[in-house]
């Protein structure tokens, strides 16, 4: 049987049902899988120290230091001095016994405290010393602490503003997916506009006030063996082109099997990315994803309206 007649002939995508057709997208997302982007906080200084008991090049180094560690952990953070619009990490330093211990603080851009992480303890003697190897060590130890706090400072601000992403669904635009043969474009725009907006956002065709874009592409090039590799990407963005995640998905497919109707695989498709642009929609607005366990309806059942 040719994979064209057995595509028509598909339901549901179960191998039974075509001996050895692949079941493309169907519970594997591809190698890329999916990427989320964290939410990203305000630019974040980090001047040199005053007061951690460091001598003045010490103390530059260990701004430095710290900011690199800081944006290993994916907090854009700058040595230096904060100027307008930046948050702050101010780093302080106590003798307690024979070990000195930090203690950072974190400065919204007006100059109010909002939160602290106590460093971890270090022998006195080997802070007095300033090596590289002992600011390293702090720094290291003291990032991921730091970016938990900015993350729950961030929580808190999205909690308190009643008009904030965390109090309210997401309005998301999802135009017209690009670039798929067949009648695909037409078929995971339809897909993913009804699965979405099962799961939460208020799906809208016009940019109207929409607080995200969700922009699917498709890309499709021949291999070997008489396949295609087929990359579907949803992109999401603010208004403003701002790119904040995406969701990728890769799979081989013999060549032409998609040229005609996409039916139940574009169903697939949009189940498989839906609950991954979901996620970053939701980090997005200050919301922990693993709390709404929504999902969107098996492939064959009629989905629910989106909004619009």
């Amino acid at each position: 049987m040719k994979h064209g007649r057995c595509l028509l002939l598909l339901a549901s995508l179960l191998p039974a049902a075509c001996g050895d057709l692949p079941q493309p997208f169907l519970g594997n997302p591809g190698a890329e899988g999916r990427i989320l982007a964290q939410p990203p906080p305000s630019r974040l200084a980090v001047p040199a120290p005053p007061n951690a008991l460091l001598p003045d090049a010490a103390a530059d180094q260990f701004s430095d230091t710290l900011a690199k560690a800081l944006r290993a952990q994916e907090i854009p953070a700058v040595q230096g001095p904060a100027q307008p619009g930046d948050w702050r990490l101010d780093v302080s330093a106590s003798l307690q016994g024979d070990a000195v211990r930090p203690v950072y603080r974190v400065l919204d851009p007006t100059g109010k405290e909002r939160g602290e992480s106590d460093g971890t303890p270090i022998p006195s003697a080997a802070w007095a010393s300033a090596s590289s190897a002992t600011l390293s060590s702090a720094a290291t130890a003291a990032a991921p602490n730091i970016a938990s706090l900015l993350t729950s400072i961030e929580a808190a601000i999205q909690r308190a503003d009643p008009n904030s992403l965390y109090n309210r669904p997401a309005r998301v635009l999802v135009p017209e997916v690009t670039g798929a043969p067949g009648d695909g474009n037409l078929a995971l725009t339809r897909q993913m506009r009804s699965i979405l907006g099962q799961l939460g956002p208020v799906v809208q065709t016009t940019p109207a006030g929409a607080d995200f874009i969700v922009q699917g592409q498709v890309k499709v090039v021949p291999i070997a063996g008489g396949q295609q590799r087929v990359e579907i990407q949803w992109i999401i963005r603010t208004p403003s082109g701002d790119e904040r995640g995406r969701v990728v998905q890769l799979n081989d497919v013999p060549a032409g099997t998609l040229n005609g109707y996409w039916g139940d695989i574009a169903t697939v498709v949009a189940q498989e990315a839906a609950g991954g642009v979901r996620d970053v929609l939701l980090r997005q607005s200050g919301r922990d994803p693993t709390a709404s366990p929504a999902k969107p309806a098996p492939a064959g059942q009629a989905p629910r309206p989106a909004s619009s």
